[in-house]
């Protein structure tokens, strides 16, 4: 989960049929690095657009250089549509194809942030497409240098799928696949459909707190010093039988999570007062970091997209890796 904004983006269109080494000239666009021998050269289109910002940066035709078959950006896409259906998003948020680099797609490679590691990385492995659960581009654009990474993207020819709280709310999703690590039985969608909430084995909040930290941890990639997951709680003093579960930064619906009728609510990231107010109302609270309660979605997006794809590689990423170094 993230935070809204209520700005709007200013994007530019550049003039339609206009060939790719002039509009490079024009807007300022790198050459592309080289592709793979078996990838079809880039389209003709190059177009800077919508409102919200998508970036398309080349045409996608659905055929390859000698008309054969493959897997498209689009065909990626509505599969991961299929998985975490856009009417599910808040509507602050900014889910979608938001870089279109067109040609075929071979091997997608998935994660949490696209990062300048992960850009690095879906290079190296000679991924065409980077799906993510944050929005690559979400504040509004003004303007793009290499330092940024939508830019780097396009000058590396890889597309970016984002799906963000519609991932969260779906089924199979962020909260699902975070409930399912404490074995949730009886689930139910709570907080706008984000949160999950149901019946888990009776267990103590220290308990499971460091369950939280022990499963965490191996289903995130490890940092180079330090643990690879920190967490801290709350304890109100019950054992925990009914247990809500936001990921990212879910402390300040502590309410909801207590409105049905929650011994503990164990999210990503909960402030100072989220704790104060919430133990005295008698709800517990763990916090276990913004990217372990959510990097673990990465694994099961691959598998549904393998089930999906078949003929495509996925691959999840080994790079990205939680901003923070813990003591």
């Amino acid at each position: 989960m993230g935070s809204p904004s209520q700005s709007r983006i200013c994007s530019t269109a550049p003039p339609k049929g206009e060939p790719l080494a002039k509009l490079q000239t024009l807007y300022g666009l790198p050459k592309p690095l080289p592709l793979r021998k078996d990838s079809p050269r880039p389209g003709r289109d190059v177009a800077i657009a919508t409102e919200w910002g998508m970036w398309h940066c080349v045409s996608n035709d659905g055929e390859g250089e000698d008309g054969e078959d493959m897997i498209t950006v689009n065909q990626v896409y509505e599969a991961m549509q299929a998985i975490a259906p856009l009417e599910l998003a808040e509507s602050w948020d900014n889910p979608g194809l938001l870089v279109d680099c067109g040609g075929a797609v071979h091997r997608v490679l998935t994660a949490l942030d696209i990062t300048p590691e992960v850009v690095e990385e879906a290079a190296a492995k000679q991924c065409e497409m980077i799906v993510s659960h944050h929005p690559v581009i979400f504040d509004p654009l003004k303007r793009l240098g290499p330092q940024d990474v939508p830019f780097q993207l396009v000058r590396a020819g890889i597309s970016a799928v984002c799906m963000h709280t519609n991932l969260d709310a779906a089924e199979g999703g962020v909260n699902e696949v975070l409930a399912g690590i404490f074995d949730m039985k009886d689930m139910e969608a709570f907080a706008e459909g984000c949160g999950r909430v149901g019946a888990i084995e009776e267990i103590t909040v220290p308990e499971l707190a460091r369950k939280a930290q022990q499963e965490l941890a191996v289903r995130c990639n490890a940092p180079a010093v330090g643990p690879a997951v920190q967490v801290k709680f709350a304890d109100a003093g019950r054992p925990v039988k009914r247990l809500a579960v936001i990921s990212g930064a879910g402390g300040s619906l502590f309410a909801d999570a207590l409105a049905m009728g929650a011994d503990c609510l164990l999210t990503g990231e909960a402030n100072h007062h989220h704790a104060i107010d919430a133990k005295r109302l008698g709800l517990s609270l763990i916090a276990a970091g913004h990217y372990a309660t959510e990097f673990p979605v990465t694994a099961a997006v691959a598998e549904k997209l393998r089930v999906a794809l078949p003929e495509l590689d996925v691959l999840v990423s080994t790079e990205n890796r939680d901003p923070y170094t813990y003591l």
